[in-house]
């Protein structure tokens, strides 16, 4: 280590073909990388795979330690190393947005960073942020129990000539047909916007006044409405767990580990509320405190986030000081042993050993079901990984695939894949599944990430365009397997009732395995079907929104006259196809605005 620099800067473990296989920063760099040695003297490794798999390490030297705290960020997006840690990033948060400029204020459900949200203003005002979208429409559904303010957009409100069935109900004040006066909803837009804030003494005691008043008069229905009415109002502010006593912005980051297989679990507390509660999964053969630097670079480098005026951790971060350097903002790096912070912690660590231990639960589960494959199709080992693809059609020249992945029987969403189909016209189902098939497995071969496994969604023709994919990439050492219902008639009660049972393709096999409706193993592969034909469908409906747009983006082509030119069309392929006096002979289309059609869709 003597030839090392002494100055900030990032280093790059890697193995003998030249791969990274992590990347790491140092204020320090030659203490940094003398670190890693055991502190016995004995010279070797204290790193696992460092030892076992590194075979070259490259330093880069930086100005300052900010450069070096962005510069892994960078590289650790480049080169994907398998070792350190990787986190998504967690779409923005959701907010409940109060607009005071609408006639009728109604609350929406906004990101906290998307364009929609707007920006606070004395005209609108914000809350939350909640927790996830469940949470945040529990909140909803609770609140329009007590305060009944309308949901619908201003559309539906101008338009309608009678109260909604959610009026009946008791759910919405109506101010769209004048069954509540403009002073009146005020008071319900002033009741919500105290409840939302947290103050809800007087409306408790009131709630609960009034459903005592009822039930001393015998009016029972009435009183159980009342006590409803309580019941969700102090659902909606009980808050979503720990309420701090102070109004310090604080993430609490609980750890759990087993081996290689680690769970951070991180509670967000904004204004004394908790705004997030999230579950961080990852293997990792670092120490706790390498992870646990590698986590906190994660999860705030780059302005993924806003960090926090303080950050509560299990125990100390590698390169702490760094870290509060880098991180910047004034940030507290701090480990509670006693009080409320202790307390906050210890419930972030609960929260992650136990979604550890269902994790667990469920792997040795999936270990059971790969283990029962394996015996069932004859394979030499576990298929640990298997994949999925699903074909979906779009009008009729627009085709995409997707792919999913199952690791141990459960989803890895990193292995997830769309695709467009590029080298089949039409509908081609058979030309478009060989064509993903060979595309996934080349590109397996190059990262080399290939599966043990590969279900095709059909019988034997879908199997046999897979099976020629593999002849053209080599990927010799992949198992294929065919599934695909068969419909049958079964007896009940002596009548005829239609079923259906799942049948297994082999390559080369004659007969079809067929799989009981109680099979495990059947439900597995039911599972995984259906998330690649969930994800297909998605796929599909973003690209049908991309389509729709191509029209909408046109001058003079609004919602009526695109309806009509699909209509008579049948897509948008078939509008660009047509000419110019097609298009024109269409009512309501000039010339003009027909050339401007026919130059705009020649350009997409």
């Amino acid at each position: 280590m003597k030839g090392v620099s002494r100055r900030p800067g990032v280093y790059l473990f890697r193995d003998a073909e030249g791969r990274v296989l992590y990347v790491g920063k140092a204020r320090d760099l030659r203490a940094r990388l003398t670190s890693y040695r055991r502190p016995g003297g004995d010279g070797r490794l204290q790193i696992r795979f460092i030892e076992r798999d590194a075979r070259a390490v490259e330093t880069i030297v930086t100005r300052t330690e900010a450069e070096a705290l962005l510069l892994e960020d960078t590289l650790i997006k480049q080169h994907k190393p398998p070792h350190n840690i990787r986190l998504k990033d967690d779409k923005s948060f959701l907010m409940l947005r109060l607009d005071r400029n609408e006639r009728f204020p109604r609350l929406k459900l906004v990101r906290a960073h998307s364009p929609k949200a707007g920006k606070p203003s004395g005209r609108s005002r914000f809350f939350g942020p909640y927790a996830s979208s469940s949470a945040v429409r529990h909140t909803l559904s609770d609140l329009h129990r007590i305060v009944p303010l309308r949901d619908c957009p201003d559309s539906v409100l101008n338009n309608r000539s009678r109260a909604c069935l959610k009026h009946q109900l008791g759910l919405c004040s109506a101010p769209c047909v004048d069954e509540i006066n403009a002073e009146d909803y005020e008071e319900l837009v002033q009741r919500a916007t105290r409840i939302l804030s947290g103050e809800t003494d007087v409306l408790e005691q009131d709630l609960e006044r009034r459903m005592l008043e009822a039930s001393e008069s015998l009016d029972y229905e009435r009183a159980a409405g009342w006590r409803d009415r309580l019941k969700a109002l102090r659902r909606t502010v009980e808050g979503q767990g720990v309420r701090p006593s102070d109004k310090i912005d604080r993430d609490v980051l609980g750890m759990a580990r087993v081996g290689d297989e680690a769970m951070i679990h991180r509670l967000a507390f904004r204004d004394g509320r908790l705004a997030e509660s999230r579950t961080h999964h990852f293997r990792s053969e670092l120490s706790d405190e390498e992870m646990l630097h590698n986590v906190l670079t994660a999860l705030y480098a780059g302005g993924r986030r806003t960090v926090p005026e303080e950050i509560l951790l299990p125990c100390e971060a590698a390169d702490g000081e760094l870290l509060q350097a880098t991180l910047g903002g004034g940030v507290k790096l701090l480990l509670p042993q006693r009080g409320e912070r202790a307390k906050m912690l210890g419930i972030a660590g609960e929260n992650a050993r136990t979604n550890l231990a269902q994790r667990m639960k469920e792997e040795e589960s999936g270990s059971v079901l790969v283990e029962q494959i394996q015996r069932l199709l004859d394979l030499s080992e576990p298929p640990e990984v298997i994949d999925c693809f699903d074909i979906s059609n779009m009008q009729d020249s627009h085709v995409v695939a997707s792919r999913v992945r199952f690791r141990r029987g459960l989803s890895d969403r990193a292995g997830y894949r769309r695709f467009k189909i590029r080298e089949v016209d039409g509908q081609d189902d058979f030309a478009s599944m060989q064509e993903v098939v060979r595309r996934s497995l080349r590109r397996g071969m190059d990262e080399q990430d290939l599966p043990d496994l590969i279900v095709i969604d059909g019988g034997k023709m879908q199997l046999e365009s897979a099976l020629t994919a593999r002849d053209e990439t080599g990927a010799w050492d992949v198992a294929f397997v065919g599934l695909a219902k068969a419909r049958s008639e079964r007896r009940v009660h002596g009548k005829r009732k239609a079923a259906s049972e799942e049948r297994l393709f082999l390559p080369g096999a004659e007969e079809a395995i067929s799989l009981g409706p109680h099979n495990a193993v059947r439900h597995l592969f039911e599972r995984i079907r259906d998330e690649a034909h969930r994800f297909a469908i998605t796929y599909h409906r973003k690209e049908r929104g991309k389509i729709k747009s191509e029209l909408d983006s046109i001058p003079g082509v609004g919602a009526a006259r695109r309806k009509e030119l699909l209509r008579r069309f049948g897509s948008v392929h078939g509008v660009r196809r047509a000419s110019a006096e097609e298009l024109g002979a269409i009512p309501g289309i000039s010339a003009e605005l027909a050339q401007l059609i026919v130059e705009s869709l020649a350009k997409d």
